[in-house]
């Protein structure tokens, strides 16, 4: 199926938010977008308002003037289309490596999302360019760097105007690099040549916070509940109890989240051999470490942070961020929307949030491999001891990764740094929160990935014993890398166990076993 298959599946985009899942079928699956003809309409009525304040000799911001700190200076009409031009080229400063088409898809997206309030005063064929390059698999170069997330993700969204106007590096539907313009020409679509107000319509968003916000809840349900199951895999291989998991004793501290997490829990260990093995009275244990018997308040807590962030994203969807904008009424006022404030601090809440997730998983790895506290099982879960290493280095490799999403952690969203001879005195850091959090999710793919593995091999040497029929079946995608023996090359294993969590492999082979468990 081609980008431009008409009998692929379509997303209809108009005056209203787009969900959370339209955008990623958009931004991951290449899904078709249709534009609400009733939207395009909307647009050129207020299109209508623009064009009679750009004849008005009084001037209008981001119609007849300057922009930010040249915010006071006049230009006139004849001027006007090279002030476009030398917006969109001047804000087009990004630099360092490219970010990934997902993302970029999905920036363009929702700026397109917001042309179609008809609240930013652009012309309807600014937003069907927008749509034909989506719909062509055109993507943008965009770098790493040149938002401070206010005004909005300026130099991002300028990378994607510049292609929409024919110029600049692209990639096309193949991930060829060219030319914008060539790129336009073999796909149809004649280059945009922007009027009064468009240059600040296509740049002057949240568009690429927003985007990779929604792309890191998307993730991060399938890796949360992902974190109950390997959660519950440690601690049916290390021995330990169910009981902590009750569902009454999480109705004593009501916390939603909790509740979910626990119950996955309870899901995934019911019926084990493994389980029922030690709860007769000749088991002296009190309680188990806190990694074991708290990972529901963890994970728990972190579905509460993604409720939170879920509805911090649905406002933001719903949102006509630009400035100025063209109000119901037919004002044209300026605002602060553009400021990724509320947009930064979930981000970087998330990054808090995934970086205990993972903190807590690393320390079961470890109590997996350290015969002092794994309650029989060899060091390391190494085959000979002394001449094999076993999982010793994985634990490593966990821990490394953990201590860098722990320094991730830390708050883009504390910093400002002004810009703009002091206009923009204030802004979000947006940006960069939203970069350090796909990281961090990255992180946490491979952490999970590594427990896994641990777990796996540990209730393989638990046998005679059998593990429950939701964990067997998670062990089972990685039953050749988690096999007892000697020591093998690991990091195959590694990435291999790290691509079951990250494609929901492991959710799906526990899902087909025992049902749908309650996800984030």
């Amino acid at each position: 199926m081609t980008l431009t298959d008409t009998s692929a599946p379509a997303v209809i985009l108009g005056s209203g938010a787009p969900s959370p899942a339209d955008l990623v079928a958009i931004a991951r699956d290449d899904a078709r977008i249709v534009l609400d003809p009733a939207a395009l309409a909307a647009m050129a009525e207020s299109r209508a308002v623009i064009e009679a304040l750009a004849q008005d000799p009084q001037p209008h911001y981001g119609v007849s003037t300057g922009f930010g700190a040249l915010a006071t200076t006049f230009i006139d009409r004849e001027r006007r289309a090279q002030l476009q031009l030398s917006l969109i080229r001047s804000h087009a400063a990004g630099t360092g490596p490219e970010v990934e088409r997902e993302v970029v898809r999905a920036l363009a997206t929702l700026r397109l999302s917001t042309l179609l309030t008809g609240r930013t005063g652009a012309r309807p064929v600014v937003a069907e360019t927008y749509a034909a390059m989506l719909n062509a698999g055109i993507t943008p170069v965009v770098h790493e760097y040149g938002s401070l997330g206010c005004s909005g993700d300026l130099a991002p969204l300028s990378h994607v105007a510049l292609a929409a106007i024919g110029e600049g590096p692209v990639r096309d539907a193949s991930g060829a690099p060219m030319n914008a313009a060539e790129a336009l020409a073999a796909a149809g679509i004649a280059p945009i040549e922007l009027e009064e107000k468009e240059g600040l319509a296509v740049i002057n968003g949240t568009d690429g916070m927003l985007g990779q916000l929604v792309l890191a809840l998307a993730d991060l349900d399938r890796l949360v509940t992902t974190a109950d199951v390997t959660a519950a895999m440690s601690v049916e291989a290390l021995l330990g109890s169910d009981s902590p998991f009750a569902a009454d004793l999480q109705e004593l501290r009501p916390h939603p989240g909790v509740a979910a997490a626990a119950a996955n829990m309870r899901r995934v260990l019911a019926g084990s051999p493994v389980v029922a093995s030690h709860q007769g009275p000749e088991c002296t244990r009190v309680q188990d470490a806190y990694s074991l018997r708290c990972a529901p308040q963890v994970s728990g807590a972190v579905r509460d942070t993604m409720a939170h962030a879920r509805l911090v994203a649905g406002r933001e969807l719903a949102a006509a961020v630009d400035n100025p904008v063209v109000t119901p009424d037919g004002r044209v006022e300026s605002n602060g929307s553009f400021h990724g404030a509320p947009v930064a601090y979930v981000l970087d809440f998330l990054a808090i949030a995934v970086a205990d997730l993972a903190s807590m998983a690393e320390r079961r790895i470890d109590r997996l491999l350290d015969p002092a506290r794994n309650h029989g099982l060899p060091p390391f879960l190494a085959h000979e001891v002394g001449v094999d290493s076993g999982l010793m280095i994985a634990q490593y490799t966990a821990a490394g990764i953990v201590s860098e999403l722990k320094r991730l952690a830390a708050p883009a969203s504390a910093d400002s740094i002004p810009s703009s001879a002091m206009q923009e005195d204030h802004v979000s850091m947006g940006w960069h929160a939203a970069r350090k959090l796909r990281t961090a999710i990255d992180g946490l793919s491979r952490v999970l990935g590594i427990e896994l593995l641990a777990a796996s091999r540990g209730l393989a040497l638990r046998a005679p014993l059998a593990p429950s029929e939701a964990t067997g079946a998670a062990a089972a995608l990685v039953a050749e890398a988690a096999r007892p023996g000697a020591d093998r090359f690991l990091a195959p294993e590694v990435e291999a166990a790290a691509r079951a969590v990250r494609s929901g492999d492991v959710l799906r082979a526990v899902e087909d076993r025992i049902g749908p468990l309650t996800h984030a």
